[in-house]
């Protein structure tokens, strides 16, 4: 199998820096760490409320890496406008509660099929290449295949939970989900990709699905980062990503 690319996203050093004010600790120093240490490529999620990314820390990653920067973002003008003065590798449209914690499912691609098509035009045409975090659900699929998505990255969030809190039924339900909408999805020709909460006792089951191309990893990995540094964090991930690859 081809090797599994890591994404780094480092949206919460940010959050750490806010929670205090001031400049320290630097996501965009973050994200130069995590390209030193082999970061395939920086995911930051720039929110309508900025908790945690700000517009000033897009313009310095943007000058800074040298790998490929996802930008996460919902589907607003506001966003949109932002996505075609940058141009980014690569935008991952996701949905965005204000009230949410974190991301907490799929984006609602089938209903909103005709809004986003023309939405992400301007993105494709703008040499960005356009990813849809959605849920592991062959309508959705479908859905994001019609509007001229390039990549799909699927929710692993509801595996994950279901691991953590030991209801190993739906975990295995989840995990039988996401393999055959990996595969669904690579039979259309789209990319596929996978993130939410992994770590590393959830990586290597969905490493293993040999149509998923690249994992985006960020919040289990900064905090190991607290107790373990960057680079060993980073370094355990890639070990259980390419043990299953091989």
């Amino acid at each position: 199998m081809s090797k599994l690319r890591l994404g780094v996203n480092i949206d919460h050093v940010a959050t750490v820096r806010n929670a205090r004010g001031g400049s320290t600790p630097d996501p965009v120093r973050a994200a130069i760490l995590a390209q030193e240490f082999g970061a395939d490529g920086i995911t930051a999620h720039l929110r309508e409320d900025r908790r945690h990314i700000a517009d000033a820390d897009i313009d310095a990653l943007m000058d800074a890496l040298n790998v490929p920067l996802n930008f996460e973002m919902a589907a607003t003008d506001e966003m949109q406008k932002i996505a075609l003065r940058h141009k980014p590798h690569a935008v991952c449209i996701v949905p965005e509660k204000r009230e949410e914690r974190t991301t907490e499912g799929g984006l609602e691609v089938a209903r909103e099929e005709n809004q986003l098509a023309h939405f992400i035009a301007p993105l494709r045409e703008a040499g960005c290449r356009v990813s849809i975090f959605i849920a592991a659900d062959q309508r959705q699929i479908d859905a994001a295949h019609r509007i001229g998505a390039q990549v799909i990255e699927l929710h692993t969030g509801a595996f994950c939970d279901a691991h953590a809190e030991g209801d190993f039924a739906t975990r295995d339900a989840e995990l039988e989900k996401m393999r055959d909408m990996s595969t669904y999805a690579h039979s259309l020709g789209l990319e596929v990709h996978a993130g939410h909460g992994l770590t590393y006792d959830t990586v290597q089951p969905v490493a293993a699905f040999p149509e998923v191309m690249e994992l985006n990893i960020g919040h289990f990995l900064i905090g190991e980062a607290i107790f373990l540094g960057l680079g060993p964090a980073m370094a355990e991930m890639r070990r259980l990503m390419d043990e299953v690859r091989t």
